[in-house]
């Protein structure tokens, strides 16, 4: 099968394609390597896959580049590439559309034009809810929890975008739905949680866990905006590659539809007042940190309610947080290099 994955040498992108790469397929990358550790990522491909792997450089903000890089043969389409930070939306907020709404809107008439018979996944995001300012939240001893929604967020909350990245990325989602109902295509939306593993290379404003897991190994300073006791839902890279897996396998029944993918309420993590221990324990000493005030549209707790992926797609979230934090330490302290 011929794989064509926008962001292909991003964190989600690079797993997505080593995955099917092991499995004999070939993958198009097409990436503009802006992000940080996309390079290395690339070339980790290259090593482990040779000519199975093709690499286009290019921007999804370029139809004609998307046309010509997209095979007509194409089985399946991972659209990966975006703007992946509030705080950058908050400042740039034009090219933050033009990205992610702009760019999800090329995918999608490249896709219709060359390989409308293509799976199409579309990674979207829980922002498109909102603050969700009506949810009762409790304030606990180490964490804030939902008072009246023990299972998360169901996919059928209303859309309610904060920030232009929740606008952005909320077009995005919409077109990628709308476009299996007006054109026939076969197309998913994932709206996926906070996801980590290895190949991530986590900054301050995206990715926090493999964030604080790399300023932990090399002595950089952590800042924690709010209290700490912000609560995600967070999911393993495999699981996740585990959910696209499940989706092409039961499309019949995702085709058009919208899941929300993430650990959900049974792998859930404090980003500091429980992780904090955590990674200390790792780290093998007291890990300090500076406070700031809270970011615009941070949600003081979010969960996914994952029960429909669970129905649809026959899948289920089974690598606990522990065990895939030190996983991830593990492949930090070993490369250390490749964080410089």
């Amino acid at each position: 099968m011929k794989v064509f994955i926008t962001g292909g040498a991003g964190f989600i992108g690079c797993n997505l394609a080593d995955a099917h790469m092991k499995r004999g397929d070939e993958v198009i990358v097409f990436d503009n390597l802006s992000r940080k550790g996309t390079d290395a990522n690339l070339a980790w491909l290259r090593e482990n896959h040779g000519d199975r792997l093709t690499f286009v450089r290019g921007d999804i903000r370029d139809f004609d580049a998307l046309r010509a890089a997209l095979p007509a043969r194409t089985g399946r389409v991972y659209h990966m590439a975006g703007q992946v930070a509030v705080t950058t939306s908050v400042v740039n907020p034009r090219e933050d559309f033009e990205i992610n709404a702009f760019g999800t809107f090329n995918v999608l008439e490249a896709v219709r034009a060359n390989a409308p018979q293509a799976i199409t996944f579309y990674a979207s995001t829980n922002k498109v809810y909102g603050g969700m300012e009506d949810i009762v939240v409790v304030e606990d001893t180490t964490r804030y929890r939902y008072r009246d929604l023990p299972l998360g967020i169901p996919e059928d909350r209303l859309l309610d975008f904060h920030s232009p990245y929740g606008c952005s990325k909320g077009t995005g989602d919409q077109y990628v739905r709308d476009y299996a109902r007006i054109y026939g295509m076969k197309t998913v939306v994932f709206r996926q949680s906070c996801i980590y593993g290895l190949r991530q290379f986590g900054v301050e404003d995206q990715g926090w866990i493999a964030h604080f897991c790399i300023a932990a190994r090399l002595g950089r300073p952590i800042s924690i905006y709010g209290n700490g006791k912000q609560v995600r839902d967070v999911l393993w890279i495999d699981d996740l590659v585990a959910a696209y897996n499940a989706a092409s396998d039961h499309i019949d029944v995702a085709a058009g539809q919208i899941y929300n993918i993430g650990g959900g309420p049974n792998i859930t993590m404090s980003i500091w007042t429980e992780f904090g221990p955590m990674l200390a324990k790792l780290a093998g000493h007291p890990i300090l940190v500076t406070y700031g005030d809270w970011r615009p549209g941070d949600q003081p707790v979010y969960i996914s309610d994952i029960r429909k992926a669970e129905h649809d797609l026959k899948w289920t979230p089974r690598v606990s947080m522990p065990e895939g934090v030190e996983r991830l330490w593990r492949w930090i302290d070993a490369n250390p290099q490749l964080f410089g």
